[in-house]
């Protein structure tokens, strides 16, 4: 299942595929500006319009769960 997260002007788009998220929180690590957290041992992105887009969250999953719009 893939999850779509996006800012309020609809710029940004973050999918984070759920079959490939095992919860190893690098890209809450990451993240610069703290849009990501975990719930149910899963990222989630629930602070979309705070990205700054500099695709560390993408850089950093070890599964390639996360696509950005930007990146």
């Amino acid at each position: 299942m893939i999850k779509e997260f996006s800012s309020s002007s609809g710029d940004i788009v973050i999918k984070i595929d759920y079959e490939k998220c095992t919860g190893a929180a690098k890209c809450v690590e990451v993240c610069p500006v703290d849009i990501f957290e975990l719930q149910e041992g899963k990222a989630v992105a629930n602070h979309v319009d705070d990205c700054i887009e500099c695709c560390a969250c993408v850089e950093s999953c070890p599964n390639n769960a996360i696509e950005h719009s930007s990146c």
